[in-house]
């Protein structure tokens, strides 16, 4: 495990997470270098022999050091900015590699991929298709795509992160899918290299993603037949993780899956996963500053705050927190809080706990959409990185002054 206790301390591999705090304060998050490549290697194992690609999913978390670390492990990555793409070239990565989604993409985001050689673009609508053929021919260029086809499958995941439903903003109706592809074909500005679709995160079972899958191979047959030729099929990422008693299907199971509904096709696969490489690759480290009891709830008023990890306040979603040392305290029951003005700003509810001011917290499983949706709300500065690898802790991301924060603003007159 990544994270484990050895003589009573909470580590991050071999690195007490007390230390941590000492050497670069709280919050913080904490990420495990090597369990982002047990994580990465369990997915490469699966597709061994296969022609497939994993394209890691930034979103999930964006920081260079970690982008860095598995583009080294031979990952190409998905992203839904320029934003993004610019930080996948500072870290190493190959655009040729990359493949760039969004339902907004900008004309000087489309221009900015095709002149870094992006390798490709998910089409999301017919009026993207249009701005994408526009900019490629005043460059010169053909840009390489593919329809993120939405196939109208329920992911039976939280409403917010479900994105393969036709009452969703992403990808083109599947019903409109095969009028599109024909249009596309004759445009000059653009190549027809795949197909995709993404239907949701948090997936626990294989069921609904193989779905999505087969539905998509029915119609790369028939744009077959009709004499359009792809080269991939990107099946999309959102294999779910463990954070409290689920139990996901590992990515093999999901692999399979797809693989076999791919049967005899030569077609490149893509996945694109993301929290399962990193979600539980991290913990957001913090200190408590009071405790607070009260009649009707007591409290655990700590250094993090929603800005700092949004998932429960927009989600209601679980993380396990656990005492980085054994306290003397007795065990009681709070909700663990942070100092941000509104009353969502909780990490956790009715959690057990023996805890003291002063004492250190890991909030688990915040490898993927902490730092990544964190915010400057209530004008606090953002969190600092850290990379456990081979024994030692790594700043990744110094942490944020309040000047920082202000530096780009100014005063009329």
């Amino acid at each position: 495990m990544a994270f484990a206790y050895r003589n009573g301390v909470l580590c991050a591999d071999e690195v007490p997470l007390d230390e941590i705090a000492r050497r670069f304060g709280t919050p913080c998050f904490v990420y495990s270098a090597a369990a982002i490549e047990a994580a990465y290697r369990e997915f490469a194992q699966a597709l061994k022999g296969r022609d497939a690609q994993i394209c890691y999913s930034v979103k999930a978390n964006s920081n260079l050091a970690i982008l860095a670390l598995l583009g080294r492990l031979g990952a190409g990555f998905d992203i839904v900015s320029g934003g993004e793409l610019a930080r996948v070239l500072a870290a190493g990565g190959e655009a040729r590699k990359t493949l760039f989604s969004g339902v907004g993409k900008s004309e000087a985001e489309i221009r900015f991929a095709l002149e870094k050689g992006i390798g490709c673009i998910n089409v999301e609508s017919e009026a993207e298709l249009a701005r994408v053929d526009t900019v490629a021919r005043a460059l010169g260029r053909r840009a390489p795509i593919a329809f993120r086809v939405n196939p109208d499958i329920d992911a039976r995941t939280h409403p917010y992160i479900s994105t393969g439903l036709r009452e969703t903003k992403f990808g083109v109706a599947h019903g409109d899918a095969e009028r599109l592809y024909m249009q596309a074909r004759e445009r000059t500005g653009v190549e027809l290299v795949g197909i995709g679709c993404h239907i949701g995160s948090l997936l626990q079972d294989p069921a609904p993603f193989v779905a999505a899958a087969e539905r998509l191979i029915a119609l790369v047959d028939r744009l077959e037949r009709k004499g359009i030729h792809l080269k991939h099929v990107d099946v999309g990422g959102g294999i779910g993780i463990r954070y409290r008693d689920e139990a996901p299907q590992p990515p093999a199971a999901f692999v399979a899956g797809v693989m076999s509904a791919l049967g005899p096709r030569s077609h490149n696969v893509i996945f694109d996963p993301g929290r399962s490489l990193v979600g539980n690759a991290g913990v957001l480290l913090t200190r408590i500053e009071y405790v607070k009891p009260g009649s009707a709830k007591s409290f655990l008023v700590v250094d993090t705050a929603m800005n700092d990890l949004i998932r429960p306040a927009l989600y209601g979603a679980w993380h396990e927190v656990k005492a980085v040392k054994e306290s003397a305290a007795g065990t009681a029951v709070y909700d663990v809080v942070g100092p941000v003005c509104e009353s969502a700003d909780f990490l956790a509810k009715d959690r057990r706990l023996a805890a003291a001011a002063a004492d250190l917290l890991a909030i688990m499983s915040s490898g993927a959409y902490g730092m990544a949706m964190s915010s400057n709300y209530n004008t606090r500065p953002r969190a600092a990185e850290v990379l456990v690898a081979s024994g030692e802790a790594h700043l990744v991301r110094r942490r944020e002054s309040v000047e920082a924060l202000f530096a780009l603003e100014r005063i009329p007159g």
